[in-house]
């Protein structure tokens, strides 16, 4: 698992560096076989150590490390078991926690959303570290590479840690196209015919663009 803990490491920094978490908000996790690492509770992601990110199994029990699991990690558990993916990111990145505290749904007004499975589900709210907030998000993520948290954040899942990262960053690059839309005018959102259009575009292997 050291590699591992070391992998959490560079995205926590990475994290913190692109302004995705403040101080010690945010969390990410990463999965092998039947253990998960997972960022300790108190500790910035900018400075953590690998020595600093305990090792669980998928029912919670501590195997190693002498930090507390971050208080999110019922979350990354229950996506794990639910899922099956790799990796897990939760952050509270300022454009993504502001349509998480106003919307319903991130709706697709760029055909990028696509990679996330289209609009973006809101959760509902529930207390940070509940039970009620992970079957929450579990729901919010079927058929899903990411999800909002009403009034907290966002998570993204992946098969690896830098394919959730790179979720998390798409995520809220499109909270920002939409938060920076609204100050124009009225965000025109994509229609079910133009997604389809771009998944038969890509079908043929045109790329993307």
């Amino acid at each position: 698992m050291k590699e591992l803990q070391e992998e959490l490491c560079r995205y926590g920094r990475r994290a913190a560096s692109l302004g995705l978490v403040i101080g010690t908000s945010g969390n990410l996790s990463v999965r092998a076989g039947d253990l998960v690492t997972v960022t300790p509770s108190g500790v910035a992601l900018d400075a953590l150590t690998p020595d600093d990110c305990p090792v669980l199994t998928l029912d919670g029990e501590v195997v190693a490390g002498s930090r507390a699991p971050s208080s999110e990690t019922p979350m990354h558990l229950s996506l794990y078991r639910a899922t099956g993916a790799g990796a897990v990111v939760h952050t509270h990145a300022v454009f993504g926690t502001v349509v998480a505290s106003t919307l319903t749904e991130l709706p697709p007004i760029h055909y990028n959303a696509l990679l996330l499975g289209g609009a973006v589900r809101v959760a509902e709210y529930a207390t940070y570290g509940t039970p009620e907030l992970a079957a929450n998000v579990v729901r919010a993520l079927e058929g899903k590479q990411a999800a909002l948290m009403a009034n907290h954040g966002s998570v993204s899942i992946g098969r690896t840690l830098e394919e959730a990262f790179e979720a998390t960053r798409l995520l809220e690059w499109l909270c920002e196209v939409y938060v920076r839309a609204l100050g124009v005018g009225t965000p025109r959102v994509l229609t079910e015919d133009e997604l389809v259009a771009v998944i038969a575009r890509a079908s043929k292997g045109s790329g993307n663009a």
